[in-house]
């Protein structure tokens, strides 16, 4: 079986600079935009992970077939084999267990929500050497009664996920966490039992922590030593004292209301690390003193323009640095030899991020680099930090050529009370970045963080075909600090929408986008935001695209199969977008549904038949009241789809809709 493309994978040859930005450059000029398949494939190589000993690199790569597999490179032969292949799943997360075996799930990406829905499947779990021995199922796929054809006995029930690795990654255990529901949506949980698993024998012991905690962090033995409790919209952080071996809390607080902080790792030594505010706007990374029960008054990684989401870069148990993003990822290391090393791989591959790695315990000079850029999908390669020499082993999409793609940037404005907004600019790369059609594309959540700089296939596909990208981070935002967060609290249709518009705008005053030819879209709370611009401000978007985008808050709190949960409906939804009787007025008043005779302007609709976040009914009720008295309705329902297209086909079938709706409201590009 071949399970790389030799196209692809080169394990002898040396991968230099000179190829980095022309790996499927054409010697002409470019003619043409890329193919619509080339941005919305499936990834080729999608995950590299080096194995705890620095020998071996397992990834995850599509087959001929088109099913992900799971391979096994070995560093010292450079000789790739595969060790788990599935005819009717793709592998979906994998980790090293040990120098010697492999956990992973599976997916199915070649079918819908729906069907996955009907057939009550889950990932699963599984287990294997990194020679393809000693395979063994370890949770079962669906929620009927599964024997191992190995041994005879059941598998572990489906609601069993993989947690993580024990830290010193020297025995056949990992941890699962088996959390049970409590109400109709399946996402609240009433408890979480926490097990170690043995992935050999498929045997699970039970680890007592605190009562409804679900979270945890863990020392290098894998033993719980601090537990994290959500339970009525209160936050409680408990640590395990190594003198009276009791839980002991820390600290309890309201989830949204109050300061509190996060735990993010707890070391080899003792030390545990947290993100917290700890009296600024922006959330840093400091270190407890357990001892004091109190946060350093220094931080260890802090921005003053950025909160530090991120995650903790660690092997052994160690904390060797953080990762987290500003405009940019950035590494930040406190371990020298891995600084070191970043710094010599960052002059070797000066125009991208390098997001380097290697094994907890390695005893090899090879490391991992998982380079990217706005322009560059993921590249995955190896690094030898004694030859120097850089080494490919594949790409996640190797039919983009980087000469091709549009750059990408961080801008701000400020808006019209006074907040600044930052933004995310992408330019189309042949064409004059003057008086431009322009997309404003308005990010989900809307809670979260949107842009991120980095190759992107939704905004990548619009440069391409010649519009401006704009990718407002509207207040309510995360990452952006506690004020721009809490200033969208219950806005909604209000001054969220506004810094969309000023946006707009902005891009306008700038020179770079045609006042005549500026779309909005968005799927989810970005489809909504697409409505409420089109009711808003139709003199400033000719054309709205929504797919699963919510149509009225009301419907939020009412229809009874959403996947939102009752704790969420009850605590966090109130505060963050409308209590439904308590603000029944600003919520009808903000509502596209009881605005729909507003829409005039052009409209695409596109809604998943299976999705539980955003049911079709809202994109039904909106589609039938506004072509009432709108005729250019565009309506299309992918019934085997969720909240998000999981198809290939799918996402072609979209954006291609996508690309005709545009040329045909804005102007032929």
């Amino acid at each position: 079986m071949t399970i790389f493309d030799t196209r692809v994978l080169h394990c002898r040859g040396v991968f230099t600079m000179a190829m980095f930005f022309s790996l499927h450059a054409s010697a002409g000029a470019v003619t043409a935009p890329p193919p619509i398949e080339s941005f919305f494939k499936n990834a080729q190589t999608s995950d590299a992970i080096m194995s705890p000993d620095g020998r071996a690199v397992a990834l995850r790569v599509a087959s001929a077939g088109g099913r992900a597999k799971l391979a096994v490179l070995d560093l010292e032969t450079m000789k790739v084999a595969p060790v788990a292949a599935f005819d009717d799943s793709d592998i979906a997360t994998f980790s090293w267990v040990n120098p010697q075996r492999l956990i992973f799930s599976v997916t199915d990406l070649q079918s819908a929500a729906a069907e996955r829905a009907k057939a009550r499947q889950t990932g699963g779990l599984f287990a294997v050497n990194r020679d393809g021995s000693v395979f063994k199922q370890l949770v079962e796929r669906s929620y009927h009664v599964m024997k191992n054809g190995d041994s005879g006995r059941e598998a572990l029930p489906p609601n069993t996920f993989f947690l993580q690795t024990v830290g010193t990654k020297d025995s056949d255990d990992v941890l699962v966490s088996e959390p049970h529901a409590f109400d109709k949506s399946g996402r609240a949980w009433d408890y979480v039992a926490l097990q170690r698993l043995n992935t050999r024998t498929g045997r699970a012991t039970d680890i007592d922590v605190p009562l409804h905690s679900q979270s945890w962090l863990f020392d290098a033995q894998g033993a719980p030593r601090i537990a994290v409790t959500y339970q009525n919209g209160r936050t409680s952080v408990k640590y395990l004292d190594d003198g009276s071996h009791q839980w002991r809390q820390l600290i309890v607080f309201d989830s949204l209301r109050e300061a509190g902080f996060e735990p993010l790792w707890f070391d080899v030594d003792g030390s545990l690390y947290v993100r917290a505010a700890n009296g600024h706007d922006k959330a840093a990374v400091y270190r407890y003193d357990l001892s004091k029960n109190q946060i350093s008054a220094a931080p260890l990684v802090a921005s003053a323009d950025f909160d530090m989401d991120g995650h903790v870069v660690a092997a052994a148990g160690k904390m060797l640095g953080y990762r987290y993003d500003i405009d940019a990822e950035v590494t930040q290391w406190f371990d020298a030899e891995m600084k070191a090393i970043q710094q010599t791989v960052d002059a070797l591959l000066p125009n991208t991020i390098n997001r380097i790695s290697r094994g907890a315990r390695s005893d090899t000079p090879f490391v991992l680099i998982n380079a990217y850029a706005d322009i560059q999908p993921s590249l995955y390669l190896l690094f030898n930090t004694q030859t120097k020499k850089l080494i490919k082993l594949g790409a996640s999409h190797p039919d983009i050529d980087s000469q091709q793609m549009a750059p990408k940037d961080m801008k701000r404005l400020t808006s019209r009370d006074g907040l600044v907004i930052p933004v995310y600019l992408t330019l189309p790369k042949f064409s004059p970045h003057k008086n431009l059609p322009m997309v404003v594309l308005v990010h989900g959540g809307p809670y979260e963080r949107g842009g991120k700089w980095a190759w992107d296939a939704d905004a990548q596909f619009l440069a391409s075909r010649g519009y401006a990208v704009l990718e407002p981070e509207f207040r309510g935002s995360t990452g952006f600090g506690s004020k721009h967060f809490v200033a969208g609290w219950k806005q909604w249709g209000l001054p969220m929408q506004n810094d969309i518009a000023d946006s707009a705008k902005w891009a306008i005053a700038q020179g770079i986008a045609d006042p005549q030819r500026i779309c909005i879209a968005g799927a989810s709370y970005g489809g909504y935001a697409a409505l409420m611009g089109l009711i808003n401000d139709p003199e400033l978007f000719r054309c709205g695209v929504d797919w699963v985008g919510v149509t009225d808050i009301g419907l939020m709190y009412s229809l009874g199969w959403s996947d939102l949960t009752d704790a969420e409906k009850r605590y966090g939804m109130p505060l963050l977008v409308g209590d439904p009787v308590k603000d029944a007025v600003q919520l009808r008043a903000t509502s596209p549904l009881h605005n729909a005779a507003r829409i005039k302007r052009p409209l695409l609709m596109a809604y998943g038949g299976a999705d539980q976040r955003v049911p079709i009914e809202h994109g039904m009720r909106l589609r039938d009241a506004v072509k009432a008295g709108n005729p250019d309705v565009e309506w299309v329902e992918y019934e085997q789809e969720g909240h998000g297209w999981q198809l290939e086909s799918t996402r072609v079938d979209f954006w291609r809709r996508v690309e005709k709706f545009l040329s045909r409201s804005l102007g032929a590009q």
